[in-house]
């Protein structure tokens, strides 16, 4: 992890991803954490073929001091570009509010995914509605900080 210039990650394309982004750093996590009823968090992932941080906005949980997320991207068939990330890349980090941490990243277990599922749809119930237009089974995401 000490190779990557996590300090420097590439942002999302002009949007309202973007401006969120934006008010989340500008603000040193002072705003943007809140947003539409729920709580996001900045993800930084390593991108798997360009080797360089990424930085996405995502809802967020927390469960024991791990944080959890979903890799939903709306009910896509396909799995969103920070997820196949990870695959590759574990390693992340995660700012929540002014809080900058490192984490290793792991998809959850079924029997995790079980459990966490109904805690993730209270912070979002849109996920729910999701699930129902993927065949695929929408994971669940466990970071774990690194001290």
């Amino acid at each position: 992890m000490t190779d990557i210039d996590w300090d420097n990650p590439i942002d999302p394309k002009p949007g309202w991803t973007l401006d969120h982004v934006k008010l989340y750093v500008g603000s040193g996590g002072a705003e943007g954490q809140y947003w539409n009823n729920t709580q996001t968090l900045l993800l930084t992932t390593i991108g798997r073929k360009s080797g360089k941080p990424v930085r996405t906005p995502l809802i967020y949980g927390e469960d024991d001091g791990r944080y959890l997320i979903v890799a939903s991207k709306g009910g896509d068939p396909a799995d969103p570009l920070w997820y196949r990330n990870l695959a590759e890349h574990p390693e992340v980090r995660v700012q929540v509010g002014p809080e900058v941490r490192q984490g290793i990243a792991r998809t959850a277990t079924s029997e995790e995914r079980a459990r966490f599922w109904p805690l993730m749809v209270k912070h979002w119930p849109s996920y729910d509605e999701y699930q129902t237009k993927t065949s695929r089974e929408i994971p669940i995401v466990v970071i774990d900080p690194v001290a």
